[in-house]
């Protein structure tokens, strides 16, 4: 079982299934694997404005393909994430058209933050964050041929922007072409369930990954396993805003902007930043499913991040 490295000097931002792998590991070794900035372009020196000429064809900006022998169609890739740093800075924002609230936010917004240790510093009102970081991108080779870019998840994985892979998980992909060819990337510090601004704490980053085919396995889509406790926010409590009707999209929307104003009412800060919180802290939750015609979504903000309460 051999240990191998993983630069970022190339990135990959699509999915295709006929690129050659960088690297080639067996069943049991660990790839230590350089994650760049995760739309490949933005610097901590960044303002809003160049976020109006950020080149969409270079997201994401994922390091691999990694070739694991034995891997056949029909297995399961299992992937347990073993180490994860940051390299000290990683920046959220929202951007024109995109995002859950695109119709209410439509200049840009670019936020940095500044990583020290385990904490992320919001740089407003004494608010901090624990480093709880994961790849938001995981995924192998798509069973279709041609190119795919990187932004919505699909069946091979890719984007799916699950908290949940924080160190310590195991999850495991359908596997769907010879060797897998898995990539990686998109790393967060921090983000909200739900991602609601299209950004977390995006940060390039370093991460250790061990790697096993499962012949036992036969998966449909995208599934793992997490050890707890699920976050280290969870101390102080929390503030819930709701919403209801018949639409989840939209009452998740309306949970999102009552929590915009609840944070702008009783925290000094202006929309964006609130919004950019919302994503980088903030859990959205379908609390009710079943009482016709009106469904409850709920926001749920937790009060450990606001140092000076």
């Amino acid at each position: 079982m051999a240990e191998h490295y993983l630069d970022d000097s190339v990135t990959q931002p699509f999915w295709d299934n006929s690129v050659a792998p960088r690297l080639v590991i067996d069943p049991g070794d660990t790839v230590v694997i350089e994650c760049a900035e995760p739309v490949g372009q933005i610097t901590p020196e960044w303002t809003h404005d160049d976020l109006l000429n950020l080149d969409f064809g270079k997201v994401h900006a994922l390091t691999g393909s990694i070739y694991i022998n034995g891997a056949q169609p029909g297995d399961a890739l299992e992937v347990e994430i073993l180490d994860m740093q940051h390299k000290g800075w990683g920046w959220s924002a929202h951007i024109p058209n995109f995002g859950l609230l695109a119709e209410d936010f439509t200049t840009p917004y670019i936020h940095h933050w500044r990583l020290d240790g385990d904490q992320c510093y919001f740089g407003v009102n004494n608010i901090v964050l624990p480093f709880e970081p994961f790849p938001g991108c995981v995924g192998v080779a798509p069973k279709e041929a041609g190119r795919l870019d990187t932004i919505p998840p699909r069946a091979n994985g890719g984007n799916l922007d699950v908290r949940d892979l924080v160190v310590g998980t195991t999850f495991w992909l359908p596997v769907f072409v010879e060797g897998a060819l898995f990539s990686t990337g998109d790393c967060h510090s921090a983000q909200g369930q739900g991602e609601v601004s299209g950004t977390a704490i995006e940060s390039p980053m370093t991460v250790t990954m061990r790697f096993n085919v499962r012949k036992d396995l036969n998966i449909k889509e995208f599934q793992l396993q997490r050890p707890s406790p699920m976050t280290v926010t969870d101390s102080a409590g929390y503030h819930i805003t709701t919403a209801h009707g018949p639409d989840l999209m939209e009452n998740a929307k309306n949970a999102v902007r009552y929590m915009i104003e609840w944070l702008t009412d009783n925290h000094g800060l202006t929309p964006s930043q609130a919004y950019i919180l919302c994503s980088t802290a903030v859990d959205l939750k379908i609390s009710e499913i079943v009482d016709l015609p009106n469904w409850v979504v709920s926001a749920h903000v937790p009060l450990s991040i606001f140092k000076s309460q």
